[in-house]
This record gives structure tokens, sequence and C-alpha cells, in this order.
């Protein structure tokens, strides 16, 4: 919470939407992370890191979100990562930055020319994978309804292919 008051003033609509996004996201994660006990999963660590995961939207250009920073809202998760990082929590970093799309690779990244660091930013273990996954059922416009599936393939059809095959993936794997 310290990092949350750092840089989120009570009583704005930015911080009512991270934390009520954050809580969204986090809430979907456990449920499913319950219903799996053989994965071993962190449950504190899950909630921790999918409450953070968005920590890095004010600093970027986002004023339907009263995010009024100069960077493209693309770039969230690798400033919220960096933020993240700077306060000593390497591990919830890594789901700050990976969990944009079903995660970002170098690939993809240089052939959409897109304005971030060029290094593999997809999640890897399975609680980066399980809240990625958890975070693309909630928006931060309409919080707390969640998404459909099909709603969700449209969504990430504008990153790749790929991003829908893992999503797809994941429903196998978490649902």
């Amino acid at each position: 919470m310290d990092l949350i008051d750092a840089h989120y003033p009570a009583n704005t609509k930015r911080r009512h939407i991270l934390e009520a996004h954050g809580r969204d996201v986090a809430d979907k994660a456990l449920s499913i992370a319950r219903r799996h006990p053989e994965m071993n999963l962190d449950f504190p660590f899950i909630e921790e890191a999918a409450i953070l995961h968005d920590i890095g939207m004010f600093l970027c250009d986002a004023p339907n979100i009263d995010c009024h920073g100069k960077a493209a809202y693309i770039c969230h998760g690798y400033l919220g990562a960096d933020l993240v990082r700077q306060a000593g929590y390497p591990r919830h970093a890594l789901v700050c930055e990976r969990h944009t799309g079903t995660g970002l690779s170098l690939s993809l990244i240089i052939e959409k020319n897109l304005p971030i660091p060029h290094r593999e930013m997809r999640p890897i273990s399975l609680e980066e994978q399980l809240i990625c996954f958890a975070d693309k059922f909630f928006g931060k416009l309409h919080l707390g309804k969640e998404k459909s599936i099909v709603h969700i393939h449209a969504s990430l059809s504008r990153y790749s292919a790929d991003s829908i095959d893992c999503f797809t993936q994941w429903c196998e794997l978490f649902l």
C-alpha cells in the first residue's frame, strides 16, 4: 500500500480504478488458484502482484482513467515494473512488465515498433501467467464487469494470433 500511496493520491478516480481493477484481477486469480492445489501457487504473492500490476498507469496518457502522464499507455507495464523493482519487489515487477496482452515477445515489440524496451516481456512463472490471464477478464472502464472469452479473443486479435493461442492454452490450463 505504501507504493500505491506514494503515486496515487487518496480519493482520486485513478486510485479508485487501480484498486478496484487490481482487486477484480486478484479475486479472479485467487479463485482459479484455489481450484488448482496441485499447482502449489503462492497465494500471498498472487494477491499482492495482481493489485500492483497496473501501478505504472499514472505515468501514461490515458485521460479516460484520470492518468495524465507523457508515455503511451502500452508503456505502463514496464514503467510500473521499474517503480516496483526500485521499491525492492523484483518478482512483483516481473508481473507488471509481463502482463500486457498475453505478454509481449521481443519479435512482436520490434515488428509493431512498440515504444517499449526491446526485450522479452512474456509471463513465465505460473503465478505470472495466472495474473496475466485473470487480467484479461477485466477492464478499467467498466469496473467489476467480467468480459466473455469471445470478447477477450477479439481484444487480443490486435496483438497477434500467438496471443489468442496463448490465451486458449491458459483457458485449458486454468479453467
